[in-house]
């Protein structure tokens, strides 16, 4: 392992995103996202993914300087175009105009088309919530997983990402794929030599596999069988075909076999309780603190508690990073 500083990792992914070209907006909003998660004990989503950054780039799969478009399309609609650019620009240039609506409106939706998006959610979940913000966030993928029942993939991993804000408190937030693993955990298995679970993948015959390679040439299932499956379905139908964007299967057939980046769209809503509730706010978000008090006086954790015990930790010690994906981010300065 390669122990690491934050602010070491974050020169890292800069200096390989500038090295490749991207316009200093993109280098930033790009590695912002990148250190966050492996600030936060996501390694799937750490600086595992700039190696695919850069190859979605190189199969011209990316835009590495497009300037997002942001449409005010009604009162409780925004609407932003990529233009084949990462969606962290994107969502960073309608989300002032987002928030503004949900607080005028008490609700709001942000559109976001023409991405490509290798993140996890909870990045753009979070910074709704600071802005005290319920937050939901939707996106489909490449066509990795069959449906319950099927043998063949249709669905992207599908994440659905949650956020509810708490005052002096972290945020109460999830984020996970409606598969049963996102497809960068069995990857990440696959570069250590170990096994996934049983009803992780299947192989190209529909038989159940614990090999990670036979189940990323396979299919991947959903997690929780037909309830998965029809919550994948819906992230499919709300954040591909309701706002004028690709399914996953169409991503997938977009991606011409190059193994980039999944391209698609991307589907953010915005709730302001203040809007809802006016005065009588403060005494229901209370209220709810309750729920949060009944789960962890049983024992049992809040979604993201780990993350942010991982982000406390990781700003004092570091992190560490594999030797050979280090070794393959340091090849990626040589041009």
């Amino acid at each position: 392992m390669i122990h690491m500083t934050l602010e070491d990792v974050r020169q890292l992914v800069e200096t390989v995103l500038r090295r490749h070209g991207f316009s200093e907006p993109h280098v930033q909003a790009v590695a912002a996202t990148i250190l966050a998660g492996e600030r936060d004990g996501c390694t799937s989503h750490g600086v595992y993914r700039l190696p695919g950054c850069i190859g979605t780039l190189r199969a011209g799969k990316v835009s590495p300087d497009a300037e997002p478009e942001v449409f005010d399309s009604a009162p409780s609609v925004v609407r932003v175009d990529a233009h084949g650019a990462f969606a962290q620009c994107a969502f960073h240039a309608g989300m002032p105009l987002l928030v503004e609506k949900a607080r005028t409106q008490g609700i709001a939706i942000l559109a976001i088309n023409r991405c490509v998006h290798f993140s996890a959610l909870w990045p753009e979940v979070e910074p709704l919530t600071e802005q005290g913000l319920v937050a939901l966030a939707f996106t489909p993928s490449h066509a990795w997983v069959a449906p319950a029942g099927g043998i063949r993939p249709l669905f992207g991993t599908n994440p659905i990402a949650f956020g509810w804000p708490r005052a002096g408190k972290p945020p109460f937030i999830f984020d996970f794929a409606t598969s049963a693993a996102a497809r960068g955990e069995i990857d990440l298995h696959r570069r250590a030599g170990k096994p996934i679970p049983l009803g992780w993948g299947i192989d190209s015959d529909g038989q159940p596999t614990t090999d990670p390679l036979t189940a990323l040439n396979g299919a991947m299932l959903t997690f929780g069988g037909h309830k998965g499956s029809a919550l994948a379905t819906m992230v499919e139908l709300i954040a591909g075909p309701m706002i004028g964007d690709l399914t996953s299967a169409e991503s997938l057939a977009f991606d011409e076999g190059t193994k980039s980046s999944p391209y698609g769209g991307e589907l953010i809503v915005a709730i302001d309780p203040q809007r809802f509730l006016g005065a009588e706010a403060a005494q229901h978000l209370q209220r709810a603190e309750a729920v949060f008090e009944g789960i962890l006086g049983q024992g049992a954790r809040l979604p993201s508690q780990r993350r942010y015990e991982a982000r406390a930790r990781s700003a004092v010690e570091g992190v560490s990073i594999p030797q050979p994906l280090y070794e393959e981010i340091q090849a990626l300065l040589d041009l």
